[in-house]
């Protein structure tokens, strides 16, 4: 067995170990952080070499620490209003507060329609790589297919049973993330003492346009706001906390990892199966690299998407207050990912994603804004104008 599959083995095998154990996904502090972190890493980390390797080239740990950043200032406008806003909403909160507050849950139900369909296009090109197909066709094909069947069983049962792998799913997916970088790491300190450690030579877009593409890759950090809606089983100081927790740890991740595969980078990333590219792209590591690979993606692109459909059917039940079925949301959510399926390639959906959080996101930072003083009340304004520059300015990654 190669180094390299021995590592990423080991080590997945020790942190399914730790992961999966009942002591630890009993604890509290780690079941509040661990839903946001596997969102924010989930699909993310599969997409996030492969593009980054078109519009940043070696600039790719810059790019991806800007948007590490980006999504940290967000999460502080919806940390600040767990913290200031919440507890008004419902109760003596000014009608502008209410307003903004049911604007902000519209826009993340459309956020979450479109986020289905980013997450079940990746589980379907992933799950027909498996089986050595590469073809935008069949991958539309059984995505609408995977689409349609959780929504048929959302609208007529219920989402139960697919949310109780959820659990296995993040302890899965965190475990094989861990492997692949302590291989990546462990090949690259063979390669540093050997001598052998060398950067490719990338062609890659400059100037407006890359800026432009990378404003549309705020879906790779996107996942932290799931704490703010996580008030039924936590309280306010462990939400904050744990958002705080999850978006340094998967900072963290992101930042080892894009840097570790900067040197596999390629000029090769074409538009039929570039979504799956991670596979090729890091197949020198090992053999296991694909398989480990391919049941990271139909693991966590499966759970993320049954965790944001279930968010999109409660949302639309309560922001129609109750008129609308939670079931009947379901149904909607899925026929609204099938027409996003259709309407574009996987770049196209990654922006159109990007867009539909930072609408959401730009919603929130007015939320605080308007609640603020000082300081901290310009900073969120700025949110809020970012947010409008991202919307209108920002573009799919064309390769």
């Amino acid at each position: 067995m190669t180094l390299g599959n021995m590592l990423l083995l080991g080590t997945a095998l020790v942190l399914g170990v730790l992961l999966l154990n009942p002591k630890t996904m009993r604890n509290r502090a780690w079941r509040a952080t661990v839903t946001p972190l596997a969102s924010i890493i989930g699909s993310g980390f599969l997409v996030a070499g492969p593009i980054l390797s078109q519009v940043a080239g070696h600039w790719a740990f810059a790019a991806m620490m800007g948007l590490c950043a980006l999504g940290y200032f967000y999460g502080a406008a919806i940390r600040y209003n767990i913290r200031h806003v919440e507890p008004r909403i419902g109760k003596n909160a000014p009608p502008m507060m209410q307003r903004l507050e049911q604007a902000s849950d519209l826009a993340l139900s459309f956020a979450y329609f479109v986020s289905v369909a980013y997450y079940l296009n990746l589980f379907a090109a992933f799950a027909l790589r498996g089986g050595g197909v590469i073809d935008a066709v069949w991958v539309k094909l059984l995505a609408t297919a995977v689409i349609a069947a959780v929504g048929v069983l959302g609208a007529l049962r219920g989402l139960g049973a697919l949310e109780r792998v959820e659990a296995m799913a993040v302890g899965t997916k965190l475990a094989l993330i861990g492997g692949l970088c302590t291989a990546l790491l462990g090949l690259s300190l063979v390669a540093f003492s050997t001598g052998d450690l060398t950067w490719p030579t990338l062609d890659h877009d400059t100037g407006l346009n890359e800026v432009q593409v990378l404003l549309g890759l705020v879906i790779l950090v996107q996942g932290f706001e799931t704490s703010r809606y996580l008030g039924a089983e936590y309280d306010a100081d462990l939400r904050i906390a744990s958002m705080r927790w999850a978006q340094g740890l998967a900072t963290l991740i992101y930042l080892v990892f894009v840097l570790l595969i900067t040197r596999y980078f390629t000029n090769d990333l074409s538009l039929e199966g570039g979504e799956t590219a991670i596979i090729d792209m890091l197949a020198p590591v090992g053999t296991l690299v694909a398989p480990a690979i391919i049941i990271l993606a139909l693991a966590s692109q499966l759970s993320a998407a049954v965790a944001d459909m279930n968010g999109a059917g409660g949302l639309i039940s309560e922001t129609s207050r109750k008129r609308l079925p939670v079931k009947l949301g379901y149904a909607v959510t899925a026929a609204a990912a099938i027409l996003i399926t259709w309407l574009g390639n996987i770049y196209e959906i990654i922006t159109y994603a990007s867009k539909a959080f930072v609408l959401y996101y730009g919603l929130q930072s007015l939320q605080a804004a308007l609640a603020a003083s000082g300081v901290k009340r310009w900073l969120f304004a700025f949110g809020v104008l970012l947010a409008l520059v991202i919307i209108f300015f920002a573009t799919p990654a064309s390769v």
